[in-house]
């Protein structure tokens, strides 16, 4: 099974590629956090207030209330607070399953309750971005994710320049076990001087994150480091609407 898997995500990033031009006027820096445990938004929302940015919050309806990787999950009034807040709220598959493990048709069904979901409780809201649980994605289920959304983004490190994938943007890590990993300060150059676009992707937030966590400290620095660069700081939609050419 794992073979498999490895092999269909490999198909994924190379097969069936809806090719777009990443090239903004200037480099663009965009933040999201997948899931969206409840510190994404408690510990995490002051940091954003306070370098006056917007992120993107990727939900997964089914987890609201709940636990995920240890770590208790948003209620209703975080969602709600953070849209009223003016922050981006985009798709994660409804119950946080991977693409590997649902048919076209079942991925289908699952956006579905997805979009129902935030719909009724954020006033008809209609998100516009998707980001791929466990970065996990299939060809089939690109072909789904194009027709629904502007956008799929992924978890493969690098800067989006030039002709990227549309469902499969590139994005790095602020977790725990892959900053070290990092020379944030370089990407962050790279990202200004190729006029590219960085994505970044973390989940809890924390003085003891988890592997897939991050500091407040670590978030403050990412965001000095893009503000230092001279990169627009914008949430995923907002920046697609800068960042693609035809």
């Amino acid at each position: 099974m794992k073979q498999i898997d490895q092999m269909r995500r490999r198909a994924a990033r190379y097969l069936d590629v809806e090719a777009v031009t990443i090239a903004p006027s200037t480099g663009v820096f965009s933040l999201s956090f997948d899931d969206i445990p409840v510190t994404a938004w408690t510990e995490a929302g002051p940091v954003l207030a306070e370098h006056g940015v917007k992120a993107t919050y990727y939900v997964c309806g089914g987890l609201a209330g709940g636990v995920n990787m240890d770590r208790d999950q948003f209620r209703v009034e975080h969602l709600q607070a953070l849209h009223a807040a003016g922050h981006e709220v985009g798709c994660h598959t409804f119950g946080h399953t991977s693409a590997l493990r649902m048919d076209a048709e079942a991925l289908r069904l699952s956006l579905d309750a997805n979009a129902a979901w935030v719909a009724e409780r954020l006033d008809g809201y209609r998100m516009t971005t998707f980001a791929w649980p466990f970065g996990d994605a299939t060809v089939g289920a690109k072909r789904v994710v194009r027709e629904r959304f502007a956008l799929g983004r992924g978890v493969r490190d690098g800067i989006n320049a030039g002709r990227e994938d549309r469902a499969l943007i590139r994005s790095i890590g602020l977790e725990s076990r892959r900053l070290p990993g990092y020379d944030l300060e370089g990407l962050m150059a790279e990202a200004a001087a190729a006029k590219g676009w960085l994505t970044a992707y973390g989940h809890d937030v924390s003085d003891r994150p988890t592997d897939y966590g991050c500091t407040p400290d670590d978030l403050d620095r990412v965001l000095r480091l893009a503000k230092a660069a001279g990169l627009d700081v914008l949430p995923v939609s907002a920046a697609w609407a800068v960042v693609t050419h035809p």
